[in-house]
Parts: structure tokens; C-alpha cells; sequence
């Protein structure tokens, strides 16, 4: 079933209830909603049971599943590295380095960049790390999700060895597009035509070091940041628990920043040599009983209770996942994809299909809240079409990699926006509004590239 230009209608009104209430869950539920309510022809009993189905079938998804034990473990070991004094530890080490405003965010860009082995880890681990340093510097949280999450995705999209890599180099084989090179080969050929990825990573330091002005929303933030301290905008205050003071609770305490490093190094390593996440996540939480128990640091109740709070914080954040799964799977119903793919890509000049492709997957994919399961319809499309129309498979790689990269930098309700949101302690709905500008510009400057670049080549 398709409904063309109608399919729309759901992610415009989460769109605009985003900005209108500044709730993301009010949003995803109404969009949501609105996705049943037309498949189902008007008839709100039909469309409730398609809910209650495709809820279910989301629930029992295998990867769904996955997400989410990486999401709520994640939040245990936050909380259990916090409460063992790990992150203030990594915190006091950093500040050695970190001594200015300017440097603190320098600071949390460069560690964004190192953490490149998985999104997920990235937004989340980064943001537990730096919030206290550029708490003390000034730097608004919405700057800081900026930050965080522009080295999240985007790098791992241009890093050969990330989750990123393996996937999409197995879709570049599936559609014929390795242009004679192996799969990793391919992979590496294809990085430096992902400009959105570069771009998105060059802006930052640019934005932080005034070459680009901050303009929008950002720019109210950070001022409102600097000239009262205060770093939440009271839409996030509003939601956001009371914090603990660190500095109070850990006095007289010895805060290791090892016992930060040593968990999350595990994770990367783990996450590099099994290619599972969940696998790296399981085995930090074993080595936390292991290491803080006989440094005292807590007792085997408070181990499993903190385990059981982290739990207890991620839970807002794996509704939003569930709900934001179960629009991706109504918005296949109405057939939005297909639709938008059909439309753009087979009636597009040569030279201008890699920026037919960036902009047009870009958009779907930000519309969508689809990224990975995007580039799996997208990619058997793009290379028989690449190849009859005589355009470098690996420039249009490049492309729709960039595109699904962008959707997964903005989207209010993407994985990697949840986390990052979860991470930085700002709402989704103030992520989107004070990031989205400042993402509009290499978003820009990517597409003018590709246009060139498709004459050019």
C-alpha cells in the first residue's frame, strides 16, 4: 500500500508538535497515531489493533531487543562508573588539560573523534565524560549534545574499522558496487566521498572557534550559558531530576579516573574484536564488580542496585526507542520510502545523480527516523541505476552513506540522538531545535559538493 504524497503527514506532525510542545514523546506518540490512524481508513479501532500488532512485532524483534539491552546495560554502567567516583576522576584528570571554555569543548570534539568504534558508544560514553568540565566552563548543554553527537555518527561513518563499515560494505557487495575492489577496499575508496560525514566533523572546531558564528537558537543558548551559568534551557530543567554534587559526595575520596578508563576501553576493544556491542557492554559491567568491590568502593547490594538505577534513568529513553521503531515500521506501511525513491532517483540527470542521492536519501532518512534499514533498501536501488547511467558506484557509495549519516546526525527521534539526548541530559525536542541550523550548514556545503563532484567525475 502506498500513499504518496499523504505518507508525509506523520512526520510532518511530529515535526511541528516538536517545536510547538517541545516534547519528544508527545510528538513521536501523535505522529505515531496519525501513521495507524490512515492505514486504518479513519477507523480507530482498526487502527488501534494495527498499533497493538506492530508494537508487538517491533517488541520481539530481534534487534530491537538488542538496542535496547545496549541502551538500558549502558545506563547501568554509567551509573555504576559514577557512583565508584570513575567519572569525576576522569573529570579532574581532564581539567589538567581542559583550563579554558574554548579548550573544554576542543577537548570533548577530540575525544569524540577517538571514540569512533560505534555510534551508540560514542554518545553515550563521551557525554558522561566531559558534561561536568564544560558544566564549570560554561558551555550550554544543547552545545555540548552539538558536539557530541557531530563526532558520533558522522565518524564512524568515515572510520574503516566501525559497525559502520562492516554493514554498509556488506550492502555495497549486495548491489554490485565494489567497482573490482574487495569489500574493505571499497570501503576505504569510498570514504573520501563522503562529504557529509568530513563536513560535520570540520564544522565543529570552526563553530567553537568562532570562524563560523553561531547564529539561532545555539547562539541564544550559549549566550543564556554564559551570562547566567545557567547550562539547561528550562524546557530541560524542567524535565531533569535534582543532581547529586559530586564534589560534596566524593570529599576525602580518592577518585581514580582508571576506574572511568579501564570499562570503557574494554567496551571499544571488545566492540572491535567480536563485532558486538552488547558483548563489550556485558564483560565492562563484570570487570566493574570486579575491580570496585575490592577497592571498597561499594558493597555487592549497592553493585546490583546501581545497576537496577541505570536501568531505572534509561527507561524514558527506550520508550522513545520503541515508539520511534514503531513509526519507522507504520511509515514502511504507508510507503513512504518507496514512494520518495521512486519519484527522485529515476528521473534524475547523471551528473547529478550523487546529489540526487545525498539530498533526497538525506531528507527521507531525517523524515524517516530509518538510517541502516534505509541504505538496505536504498543501496540495491542506487547501484543498478548507477551503473546504467554510467556514474561511479563508489562516488554514489559515498553519497547514500552520507545521506543516512545526516538523518542519523538530526533526526529528533534516531538512535543516536536519544543517546546523545540521554547522554548530555538535554530533551530531543531541544537537541533538533538548537542543532538543526547549525547541521543545515555542512548539510549545504556537502550537497554543492556532490553536484560538482558528479560533473567532475
Amino acid at each position: 500500500m502506498s500513499f504518496g504524497f499523504w505518507s508525509l503527514i506523520p512526520v510532518i506532525v511530529i515535526i511541528v508538535f516538536a517545536l510547538i510542545t517541545k516534547d519528544t514523546f508527545i510528538s513521536l506518540f501523535l505522529g505515531v497515531a496519525t501513521g495507524f490512524i490512515m492505514v486504518a481508513g479513519g477507523n480507530p479501532i482498526k487502527a488501534f489493533n494495527g498499533f497493538l500488532e506492530t508494537l508487538t512485532e517491533v517488541m520481539t524483534d530481534d534487534n530491537t531487543a538488542w538496542v535496547l539491552l545496549i541502551c538500558g546495560l549502558f545506563g547501568s554502567l554509567i551509573m555504576l562508573i559514577t557512583e565508584a567516583g570513575g567519572a569525576l576522576g576522569f573529570s579532574r584528570l581532564a581539567e589538567r588539560f581542559l583550563k579554558t571554555r574554548t579548550a573544554s569543548m576542543i577537548g570533548t570534539w577530540i575525544l569524540g573523534i577517538i571514540v569512533c568504534v560505534d555510534d551508540y558508544l560514542n554518545c553515550l560514553a563521551v557525554g558522561a565524560a566531559v558534561r561536568k568540565i564544560t558544566d564549570k566552563e560554561r558551555v550550554s548543554r544543547e552545545m555540548l549534545a552539538y558536539i557530541i553527537n557531530s563526532t558520533g555518527v558522522t565518524v564512524c561513518a568515515i572510520i574503516p574499522f566501525s559497525s559502520w563499515a562492516a554493514f554498509m560494505g556488506g550492502l555495497m557487495e549486495k548491489a554490485d558496487m565494489l567497482g573490482g575492489y574487495s569489500v574493505s577496499g571499497a570501503y576505504i575508496h569510498t570514504i573520501p566521498y563522503m562529504l557529509y560525514g568530513w563536513l560535520a566533523v570540520i564544522c565543529v572546531p570552526l563553530f567553537i572557534l568562532k570562524v563560523i558564528p553561531l547564529f539561532g537558537p545555539m547562539k541564544s543558548a550559549e549566550r543564556r550559558a554564559l551570562d547566567t551559568g545557567e547550562v539547561f534551557s528550562a524546557q530541560t530543567k524542567a524535565q531533569l531530576k535534582a543532581l547529586p554534587d559530586e564534589e560534596l559526595k566524593f570529599k576525602g575520596k580518592k577518585c581514580r579516573a582508571f576506574n572511568f578508563l579501564a570499562p570503557i576501553i574494554l567496551v571499544a576493544v571488545l566492540t572491535v574484536t567480536t563485532e558486538d556491542l552488547l558483548i563489550g557492554v556485558f564483560a565492562a559491567l563484570a570487570l566493574c564488580f570486579v575491580m570496585y568491590l575490592p577497592q571498597r568502593l561499594m558493597s555487592v547490594r549497592e553493585y546490583f542496585n546501581n545497576i537496577m538505577a541505570g536501568l531505572a534513568d534509561m527507561f524514558s529513553m527506550l520508550v522513545i526507542i520503541i515508539l520511534s521503531y514503531t513509526l519507522i515500521e507504520v511509515n514502511g506501511q504507508l510507503g513512504l520510502v518507496q514512494f520518495v525513491v521512486d519519484i527522485a532517483l529515476k528521473a534524475v540527470n547523471p551528473a547529478l545523480l550523487p546529489a540526487t542521492i545525498f539530498i533526497v536519501i538525506g531528507l527521507l532518512s531525517f523524515a524517516s527516523g530509518s538510517f541502516w534499514g534505509l541504505a538496505a533498501i536504498a543501496f540495491p536501488i542506487v547501484g543498478p541505476l548507477a551503473a546504467a547511467l554510467g556514474v561511479n558506484p563508489l562516488l554514489c557509495g559515498g553519497a547514500l552513506i552520507s545521506a543516512v549519516a545526516f538523518g542519523g546526525h538530526i533526526c529528533l527521534y534516531s538512535d543516536t540522538v536519544i543517546l546523545t539526548s540521554a547522554s548530555t541530559q538535554v530533551t530531543n525536542a531541544e537537541y533538533f531545535r538548537t542543532s538543526a541550523p547549525l547541521v543545515g550548514v555542512p548539510f549545504v556545503l556537502a550537497a554543492i559538493g556532490f553536484v560538482i563532484m558528479g560533473f567532475a567525475l
